[in-house]
Formats: C-alpha cells, sequence, structure tokens
C-alpha cells in the first residue's frame, strides 16, 4: 500500500512538509497497536548482542529522522530493533534556509542541507526522560555551526553529559558535509583530542556508554586508516560507516537539476557501493576489531545482507526507508532470518 498509495501522495508534497505529515500520523491515537499489527515482526535469531546492549534485531533508524526525540517510541512499532535521535547541538538552531531536502526519484536519493536543525540538547534529554526502558536509543551528537572548531570538544561534551543518562550509546557526528569546517575535525589531531575529552567523562562513570564515530564515505583509504587506528588507540566501541556523500558522479538524475540543487549530502542508492567498500576496509583493517553500524544505501534485503557480509553488525536506514515504506524493515528481518538459518 505504502509504494502504490501512500508514497504518491507523500512526493506531491515537499520533502520536509511530508517528513511532517508522517510524523504526525505516527502521532495519532493507537497507532502503535496499529503499527505493531501490520509491521511486527521478530525472531531469536535477530537478536543481537554488541558493545554491551541487547538488541531485538539489528535493522535501526539512523540519525536524521527523529531528530528532536519526539517520535522514537512509535517508530520502534515499526519494527526497528533501535532508533538513533539527532544530530543534537547544545543551543538549539534553525539550521539552513529552506528548501534544504530534494528527492532525486531517478537515483532512489536524497539531497540534504539540513544543517543539524535541532530544539537543543535540553530539550532532547527532556523528552528522553520519558522513554520505555526497553527501546534502546542513540544519541547522535554535534556541535553549534557558531562553535569554532577549536572549541568544538566543549559542545560535544556538553551534549555527552546532558545525554549521558537518557540514551544508551553515543555517536560523534564529525562528518556532516552541511556544517561548515566539521569534517575538519576528522583530523588525526582534532579527532585525537575529541575523543580523549569525551572518554575521559566516560571512563569517570560508574558505568561507561559505548561511544561510536561517524565517518565520510568521502575519506581516503590512508584517512580511513588514520581513523581506525585513532578509533582503537581511544579505545571506542565502534564507527557508524557511513554519513551521505558530496560526490556526485554517476547519476540518473539531469545535471542541470543537481546544479540547482545545489550543495548538500547525497544519501540513498548511489552510496550503496561505497559504503560497502568503507565498511569491507574498516572491517579488514581493525582485522575485526571495531564493530560496524552500516548505512548507506540500504533500500532492499539484498543490500542488506551485503553489508552484513562486508563487516557490519548492526544496520541502519533512513533514505530506502523513505522510497520503499516501512515494510522494508519487515523484509530486511526475515531475509536476515533466512540467511542465519
Amino acid at each position: 500500500m505504502y509504494k502504490h498509495l501512500v508514497k504518491n501522495l507523500l512526493f506531491q508534497l515537499s520533502p520536509e512538509t511530508a517528513h511532517d505529515v508522517v510524523s504526525a500520523a505516527l502521532d495519532f491515537p493507537f497507532s502503535d497497536d496499529l503499527l505493531s499489527l501490520i509491521y511486527g515482526f521478530e525472531h531469536p535469531a535477530l537478536e543481537t548482542e554488541l558493545f554491551g546492549l541487547k538488541f531485538k534485531n539489528p535493522v535501526g533508524l539512523a540519525a536524521g529522522f527523529d531528530k528532536n526525540a519526539e517520535h522514537f517510541r512509535q517508530l520502534t512499532k515499526l519494527g526497528f530493533g533501535f532508533v538513533e535521535i539527532g544530530t543534537v547541538t547544545p543551543r538549539p538552531q534553525p539550521g539552513n534556509p529552506p528548501p534544504r531536502l530534494f528527492r532525486l526519484p531517478d537515483d532512489r536519493a536524497l539531497i540534504n542541507r539540513m544543517g543539524f536543525n535541532n530544539d537543543g540538547v535540553e530539550a532532547v534529554a527532556r523528552r528522553l526522560q520519558k522513554r520505555p526502558p526497553e527501546l534502546i536509543i542513540g544519541g547522535n551528537i554535534g556541535k553549534n555551526k557558531t562553535t569554532p572548531n577549536e572549541r568544538a570538544a566543549e559542545d560535544y561534551l556538553e551534549c555527552f553529559r546532558t545525554l549521558f543518562d537518557v540514551v544508551d550509546y553515543f555517536v560523534v557526528n564529525i562528518s556532516s558535509p552541511n556544517t561548515p569546517h566539521l569534517r575538519e575535525l576528522q583530523g588525526k589531531e582534532p579527532l585525537t583530542r575529541l575523543l580523549n575529552i569525551l572518554q575521559e567523562y566516560n571512563r569517570g562513570k560508574p558505568k561507561s556508554k559505548p561511544l561510536l564515530l561517524k565517518i565520510s564515505p568521502d575519506l581516503s583509504a590512508s584517512q580511513i586508516d588514520e581513523i581506525v587506528e585513532i578509533a582503537l588507540e581511544t579505545e571506542v566501541s565502534g564507527i557508524v560507516a557511513v554519513n551521505t556523500t558530496t560526490a556526485r558522479e554517476g547519476l540518473n538524475t539531469p545535471e542541470e537539476k543537481i546544479a540547482q540543487i545545489g550543495a548538500g549530502g547525497l544519501s540513498g542508492a548511489p552510496l550503496r557501493q561505497r559504503s560497502s567498500e568503507v565498511i569491507s576496509h574498516i572491517h579488514r583493517q581493525s582485522q575485526g576489531g571495531l564493530p560496524i553500524i552500516g548505512v548507506g544505501g540500504i533500500d532492499s534485503p539484498q543490500a542488506a545482507l551485503e553489508k552484513l557480509d562486508t563487516g557490519a553488525s548492526l544496520l541502519q536506514i533512513y533514505t530506502g526507508f523513505i522510497y520503499e515504506g516501512p515494510d522494508l524493515i519487515r523484509q530486511i528481518k526475515k531475509a536476515i532470518v533466512r540467511a542465519r538459518k
């Protein structure tokens, strides 16, 4: 029904308006029971233990959909094994001016330049205090646009402290292309300093939280090797591979339209191969020592299994969810069960 009716209606709206409509529908009374009835599917073969956490299944929702932690409970009723909120910054910020989200239907892709629009970490933390304890929630954290890179660690640490008691794991986002100079934090010196500051606070708690790093697909092999080395040295729990790309090669969408859209991160099917390459590289370079959450171009059961085969332990979807609808989650889970029997 989604692909033949709901999607056609939503795609008549602007992408951000369609997102708001879907979010409002998730809040509809009795939606929890209805969603569970339609999309509920779990199996013992799907259970995954990682980072000291027990996931009922390995299919998660990537950061960006539920930025402000307003719909995580309903989203898990769609069958997600975990939901990552954010990216969250210390202070509220509106993000970049619209239009800032664009569909590329010919490529089954999106381009976004949202710019970390969110309500700020205090508001998000208050909402997460009401979360059911059985839900696994990740906190994706970033810096405010106006914070210079030399003070970026202060922003990440503030988010880390504020969300510490209300999320199950953290993802440090230093790879979005939509905040000026953010990707420079992937360099050896600033990244090592940032991770050490967060880990110092983390280790001072009675029980530390898993800390992951989300990286760009646009890094060279040598840059990825350096990040793997830093990740192992600072004892982070894993890598989220990958964020959106600034590359535009090989698209079916006319070049004129791409030029009109302008800057932003590309996600969806065109990212599938590069994502798998990065996952495989990290898995090989770390000798399997760095758990990986695979994200990028997962819009079918086959694409999901590919990520697992190349070294991912968990999966995240977003753009594929937009194009395929919520039944994609169930299809992926059934394919994983068949593959594990």
